[in-house]
Parts: C-alpha cells; structure tokens; sequence
C-alpha cells in the first residue's frame, strides 16, 4: 500500500532511540523527509545519519526552553513540516503520598506543555498548506490509570483531551489530529527491566518464557504478548498517510485488546 508520502516533511520528537526512532524510520521508508529529535545535542544526528533524505534538531523537552530551540532549527533547516508526531513523553516513578506538585508539574511539562508548544509552532503552517497531520503519542494508562505514577497517568489523559479539542480547533482545516496509546512495547529499557525482574521471580531466560510471564502476571491480553516497535511505528505511519484522511480526533489502543470495553 502506498501511503503516498513522498514530499512531505514530518518532526517525530524522541526519535534518536526507541519507538521514536522505528517511527521516524517508517515514515522515512514511506518516502517522507523525516526530521529526528533528541533532547541531547549530537543523539538525533547520530540516528539521522542512519537515513537518507533526513535532517536532525535537539532542544530538551523537558524544559520550557526546548520547544521553542526545536521550532527555531526547524526555521533554520527545514521550514515548515507537514506532520508532527510527538513521541517524545516520559514517565516517573512516584505516588499519591510521595510525589510532590513539583513532580506533577515535571510530568505535564514532559507529556503535554512540551506537545502544546510544538503544536502552537508548527499548526500556521498546516493550515496555510490546506494539509497536516498531528499525532500524540498517548498510553492505554489514560484509559485504565494505575494507582502508581498518579502524575504520568494524569499529564498523558490531559494529552488526549487536548488532543480532541484541538481536533475541534483545527476543524476543515485539512489537518488531521489522533493519539496512538500503546500497551507494553518491546523496547530494550522494558526488555533489560523485565529479565532482570524474570531473575527474581524464577520466570524463565528465555525472552518467549519471560513474555508469557509478563502476559500471565503484568499485561493480560488476547494476543498473549506485547507489542513490537515495528506495530505502533506502521500504525502511526498510517495515521499519517492520506489514506487516512477520515481518522480524526480518535485515541487508538494498540494493546492486542488488553483494555476491554468498546
């Protein structure tokens, strides 16, 4: 299937490592001018020379400064772009009776302040174009929050909310706005954490035995494990194509239906 994205330009946040990297390398294989993005200098350029036809900024997200450094190498390199996909996001550790206001205001300002001014930055342009695509990279957690990291799950239900309001905002404008929430992706942090936790707990050294584990203890779900980068990479470069046009304003669960309710 072509998704027909030969000359467009996409920004995905977080791309030097991970999901951010497997879905900016999607997008690229798709034909699209991929610009990669790391919080620290010299990360997204390392991931970009990996790839023909890409461009690399960094700017620390985490920090109110960041955005506004990205949008102005963006200015500087690229111009505008047509698809913004913010990856980037973090989670803390912490809890109702531990975690401070200042912890809660780190977590928003990582998952939703740091998307908000990338949004506000590169949206004139989408819409002068006629044509945009924006996608938030979300969690089932804001469907199903936990009692743990009450923050995290608190800033990523924010980031889909907002996200339905700027749908509103952006109505008739050719740009297009949805959240992918993924469950359990098989990045190396997860992979490392749990077969340290299989040691632990007599699951297995195998990954297939330490994935059934984590499926009957962690993340019960009809498919029976967890998802690959690759998965929610092709969902988003979907998202992104113009074969999907009619996708708006939607949180899509990539969860191999752990979440149960329609």
């Amino acid at each position: 299937m072509d998704l027909q994205l030969s000359g467009k330009t996409a920004l995905v946040t977080g791309s030097n490592r991970g999901t951010g990297q497997a879905i900016a390398s999607a997008l690229a294989a798709e034909g699209a001018r991929v610009v990669f993005h790391s919080n620290q200098p010299g990360d997204s350029a390392t991931a970009a020379a990996e790839v023909a036809n890409s461009e690399a900024v960094w700017g620390d997200l985490a920090t109110a400064q960041g955005p506004a450094q990205v949008l102005q190498q963006l200015d500087d390199s690229v111009g505008s772009i047509d698809i913004l996909v913010n990856n980037y996001g973090t989670a803390g550790r912490g809890s109702w009776q531990q975690s401070s206001p200042d912890d809660w205001i780190d977590m928003y300002q990582k998952n939703v302040l740091s998307a908000m001014s990338l949004i506000q930055g590169v949206s004139g342009a989408m819409k002068q174009k006629g044509w945009g695509r924006i996608i938030q990279l979300g969690t089932i957690g804001s469907h199903q929050p936990n009692s743990i990291m009450p923050h995290y799950y608190a800033a990523k239900g924010a980031l889909a909310t907002m996200s339905v309001s700027l749908t509103k905002e952006l109505s008739c404008s050719g740009i297009t706005v949805n959240t992918v929430s993924p469950g359990y992706i098989r990045t190396t942090e997860l992979e490392a954490a749990f077969r340290q936790k299989a040691k632990k707990q007599g699951w297995g050294e195998s990954w297939p035995e330490i994935e059934a584990a984590i499926v009957e203890h962690e993340f019960p779900n009809p498919c029976g494990r967890i998802a690959e980068r690759q998965e929610v990479a092709d969902l988003v470069a979907f998202l992104c194509s113009q074969r999907a046009g009619f996708i708006n304003g939607q949180n899509i669960r990539i969860d191999g239906g752990a979440v149960a309710y329609v």
